[in-house]
C-alpha cells in the first residue's frame, strides 16, 4: 500500500483494475485506493503480470503492507532488483504461501457476538481490560473487512471518551416489556449510499457523539464589503486573472479573528488542549454529486487577498473536478461553511472533528435597518448577513465563542472601502 500523503496511515482498496493473471504496461492503473475523502490511482512502475491480489476491494490496508504479488518483465523500464537475485528467482511456493500467512492473522479465533458483530481475541482482551460490554462494542464502527472491529477502532474509541458508554438498552425486568422500535420506513426507490456519503454520515454522527455542540449567532452589516467587491471584481480579474468571490474575503476576516482569539484554533487531546501554531481554514464545498468535501487553505493568515483568491479558486475547481490530492484535504484547524450559497438565511453546522468550532455564513440579503447617525436615527437599505458559530463546549465557553464571533463580524463591517487591489 503506497503512502499517498503526509499523515496517511492506511488506505481502502476501492477496486482492482488489473485482474489476477492479466498483463499490464508501465503506467497502467493497477487499482484505485481511497484515503479519507480523496480517491487515488496507483500506476504500475513497470510492465509485468499480476500474479495475485493479497487484499480485496473494500479492505482497509495499512501503508507499507503488501497488497499484491507482481511479476515484472525484463523489458526496458522494469525496476532493478536491489538484491543480488532478481525477482524472477522467487519461487511460486513462496509467492503462494505469503498471502496465506497474512490472511490468517485474526480470523481463526474470531467469534460472533450477534449477526453483525465479530470480535477478535485481541479486541476481546482490550474490551475486558477496560470493562467494555459486548453491547457497547456493537455500537463502535469497525474499519476492518466487512465492518469488523480492529484494535485501532477500540483504542480510538477509548481516547475519545467512550461516547456510547451509557447508551445501554432498557433492561428486561419482571413485568416490563421492551418496546418494539421497528419503524415502518415505507416503500420507495432504494438509493445505495456511495462510499463518500457513508464517510460523511459516519463523520457527522461521530462529531455529534464526541463534542457537545452549542451554536451562537450574530448579525453583520456587509454593505461596505459588498460595495467594494462589486466595484473591484472586474479590475481584480483583469489584473490577477482570478475571480474575486466572497470566500477569500471571509477567510481573511476569520484568520484575523483567530489571531486575536487563538484558543478557537485548538483541538482536545485527552485532558490536554492543543492550540495549533498554523491557521489552516477548511472550506466546506458541495460537489456535483451532492456530496461534500473540505479542501484546506493552508496558512491562511499569511496570505494576501490575491493569494487567498488564487488558492480558494484552485481548490474549489479541483474539488468539483474530483482532482484534489490527499494533502489538500488534510490539516484544517477551523472550517467555514457558506450555507448562503444555497439561499439559507443561517445554519447550525456540525463541527469538523477534531476542530473546536465551525462557522456558517448565511445569505447576504438587503434589509431595511435602523442606523444610528449623529444627526439622528435613519432607516437605510443595508446588505445584512447572519453568522453562526457551532463550538465544542468541552473546550470553548460562551464568552470566548461570542467574542470571537463578534470579532469576525467587526472585521467584516469595518471593511476599508479605500483598499487598493
Amino acid at each position: 500500500m503506497p503512502k499517498m500523503g503526509e499523515s496517511i496511515t492506511e488506505g481502502t482498496i476501492i477496486n482492482w483494475l488489473v485482474n489476477e493473471g492479466d498483463s499490464f504496461e508501465e503506467g497502467d492503473i493497477l487499482l484505485e485506493v481511497a484515503t479519507d475523502k480523496v480517491d487515488n490511482e496507483v500506476p504500475a512502475p513497470a510492465s509485468g503480470k499480476m500474479l495475485e491480489h493479497i487484499f480485496k476491494a473494500k479492505d482497509v490496508v495499512p501503508v507499507g503492507e503488501v497488497i499484491a504479488i507482481l511479476e515484472f518483465s525484463e523489458e526496458k523500464g522494469a525496476p532493478k532488483s536491489t538484491s543480488k537475485t532478481s525477482e524472477k528467482t522467487v519461487s511460486k511456493t513462496e509467492i503462494s504461501e505469503k498471502p496465506k500467512a497474512q490472511k490468517q492473522i485474526s480470523t481463526p479465533a474470531s467469534f460472533k457476538v450477534n449477526e453483525n458483530v465479530f470480535i477478535s481475541p485481541l479486541v476481546d482482551s482490550i474490551a475486558r481490560k477496560n470493562h467494555i460490554s459486548y453491547e457497547e462494542l456493537a455500537r463502535i464502527s469497525g474499519t476492518g473487512k466487512e465492518g469488523r472491529l480492529r484494535k485501532s477502532d477500540v483504542t480510538n474509541y477509548l481516547e475519545n471518551g467512550r461516547p456510547f458508554q451509557f447508551a445501554q438498552a432498557i433492561p428486561e425486568v419482571s413485568g416490563f416489556q421492551v418496546p418494539d422500535l421497528k419503524f415502518d420506513k415505507g416503500k420507495g426507490k432504494i438509493v445505495e449510499m456511495d462510499r463518500m456519503r457513508q464517510m460523511i454520515a459516519d463523520h457527522m454522527v461521530f462529531s455529534k457523539h464526541t463534542s457537545p455542540h452549542v451554536t451562537a449567532y450574530v448579525e453583520a452589516d456587509l454593505t461596505e464589503m459588498v460595495s467594494w467587491r462589486n466595484n473591484n471584481k472586474v479590475a481584480f480579474q483583469k489584473k490577477y486573472n482570478e475571480k474575486l468571490t466572497f470566500t477569500p474575503l471571509f477567510i481573511e476576516c476569520v484568520a484575523k479573528a483567530i489571531t486575536d482569539f487563538p484558543m478557537i484554533n485548538s483541538t482536545l487531546d485527552g485532558k490536554n488542549i492543543i492550540v495549533k501554531d498554523e491557521i489552516n481554514i477548511g472550506m466546506a464545498t458541495a460537489l456535483p454529486s451532492g456530496n461534500l468535501i473540505v479542501p484546506v487553505v493552508k496558512n491562511a493568515d499569511k496570505k494576501n487577498l490575491k493569494e487567498l483568491a488564487e488558492t480558494t479558486n484552485e481548490l474549489v475547481g479541483k474539488a468539483r473536478d474530483n482532482k484534489l490530492k490527499a494533502d489538500e484535504t488534510k490539516g484544517s484547524t477551523f472550517t467555514i461553511s457558506n450555507v448562503g450559497t444555497f439561499g439559507s438565511l443561517m445554519g447550525t453546522p456540525i463541527i469538523n472533528q477534531p476542530e473546536a468550532a465551525i462557522l456558517a455564513t448565511g445569505i447576504i440579503k438587503k434589509r431595511a435597518e435602523v442606523m444610528e447617525r449623529e444627526e439622528g436615527d435613519t432607516i437605510e437599505i443595508r446588505q445584512m448577513m447572519y453568522l453562526s458559530l457551532s463550538f465544542d463546549h468541552r473546550i470553548v465557553d460562551g464568552y470566548l465563542a461570542g467574542s470571537f464571533l463578534r470579532r469576525i463580524a467587526d472585521y467584516m463591517e469595518q471593511f476599508d472601502t479605500n483598499r487598493k487591489i
